[in-house]
């Protein structure tokens, strides 16, 4: 029997969930082969599931043009010293997970040196960035898609692609819930609203406020409710500390308590992202939010080219193959088609997000209806085994691949022959 040789896989991640995912696929590839060798960047998941980090890229995780800016050089010296990494290590594949512009850059570098290319949760490019499929043929030689219409929608555009399902739905079926802190939210009195302002320091800024301007309105209404904002790491609960005392309400912070917030809450005030689908998991009636600031609301609707943002919307709706991409509006027509009533905007919309809260809290009716839907939605989607399907694909796709012959890293002198130095 031959004996397989060793791999190694280089990983770029730089979003603090993609460590997450990193994470679970580095175990499904470790699974099927002890001798992998897995490098890169990442995070400190990754690292704790066996990959050798060259450095942490999740703690770069920036948003907008003007903090990308200002890590250029930062981005810039992890992909020179990723090239020389390629060039003389030469690793069998190179494993990217979502966070685009960067991972472009990696991306080239890859192919430069005829290493192939794996894009596993691919960005939404579909949604904002049309133009950059030119890139995804260019220089990713297989797509992994996390939704189910990306397989179509990739491969219409001449890109190698195919669906094994979103990785979410996987790390929350490998996390038990602490089920005495669940219990013990459940067993108190008056209903419970969970607060998630976003993964990021960025988003918790601009985030959080509105949803405490928004939970004091529910309050006026609904006197017994509580609430309790979900933590991602300390210094975002400092900050919710802060915000919280400066708006004189009784809210709870809980730092790594996500899930069982998710769980034990009535209805949840969340940023949009894929902590959406988590919430779709735990059929948990949603209102979802994401602030920016005018320029940037001006910036996205020259490139935004889908009409919802949040990924439960995506999966419930026909929105990708529709020209309207008008915010949504409570009044129209489809509303109820619509599980996550969300609001991409600059404006305060405090008032909109308590009025869902509000109808789900003492609607009971409705809030059935609601996760009725989002039951619906979670046995057609919420399936797990994305990480062992992707992992599978890669190995397979390696194994049936012919050995790269390594560039010289020399130019051979006039006059020599062949076999002499």
């Amino acid at each position: 029997m031959t004996r397989q040789r060793p791999l190694t896989v280089f990983f770029s991640v730089g979003e603090p969930s993609g460590d997450v995912h990193g994470a679970n696929l580095i175990r499904e590839l470790r699974r099927r082969r002890e001798d992998i060798d897995v490098v890169g960047y990442g995070g400190p998941e990754m690292a704790k599931a066996g990959c050798r980090l060259h450095a942490d890229l999740t703690a770069l995780a920036v948003m907008w043009l003007a903090r990308a800016l200002a890590n250029l050089h930062k981005f810039w010296d992890l992909a020179s010293r990723a090239d020389r990494f390629f060039r003389h290590q030469r690793p069998d594949a190179v494993v990217l997970i979502d966070y685009p512009g960067f991972n472009w850059w990696i991306a080239r570098r890859a192919k430069a040196h005829g290493i192939p290319v794996f894009y596993y949760t691919p960005p939404q490019i579909w949604s904002w960035a049309r133009w950059r499929v030119k890139k995804m043929r260019r220089f990713v030689d297989h797509v992994l898609c996390s939704l189910p219409f990306e397989e179509a929608w990739f491969r219409e555009r001449g890109c190698n692609a195919t669906f094994v399902g979103h990785p979410f739905f996987d790390e929350v079926r490998r996390m038990p819930l602490d089920a005495e802190f669940v219990d013990r939210q459940r067993s108190r009195p008056g209903p419970l609203v969970a607060i998630l302002p976003g993964s990021r320091t960025q988003e918790v800024v601009h985030n959080l406020r509105w949803f405490l301007k928004a939970a004091g309105r529910v309050l006026a209404e609904v006197p017994d409710a509580r609430f309790a904002v979900a933590a991602f790491k300390p210094h975002q609960a400092d900050i919710a500390r802060r915000e919280v005392e400066a708006s004189g309400l009784a809210v709870e912070i809980h730092v790594g308590k996500t899930p069982e917030l998710m769980h034990a809450a009535d209805c949840a005030m969340a940023c949009s992202g894929s902590v959406s689908l988590e919430l779709l998991y735990h059929t948990t009636p949603t209102v979802i939010l994401y602030w920016i600031s005018r320029p940037a609301y001006f910036v996205q609707g020259l490139f935004r080219k889908v009409k919802y943002i949040t990924l439960v919307n995506l999966l419930s709706t026909d929105a990708l193959a529709s020209d309207d991409l008008a915010p949504f509006d409570p009044g129209q027509k489809d509303a109820d088609r619509v599980l996550f009533p969300e609001y991409l905007t600059w404006e305060d919309k405090s008032a909109e997000i308590a009025a869902h809260v509000v109808e789900w809290l003492t609607d009971d009716a409705r809030r059935r209806r609601r996760v009725e839907q989002l039951a619906r939605l979670k046995a057609e989607v919420g399936h797990g085994g994305a990480s062992a399907r992707a992992a599978e694909y890669i190995l397979e796709a390696l194994g049936s691949r012919p050995a790269v012959v390594p560039r010289p890293h020399y130019v051979p002198q006039r006059g020599t022959v062949s076999g002499e130095r």
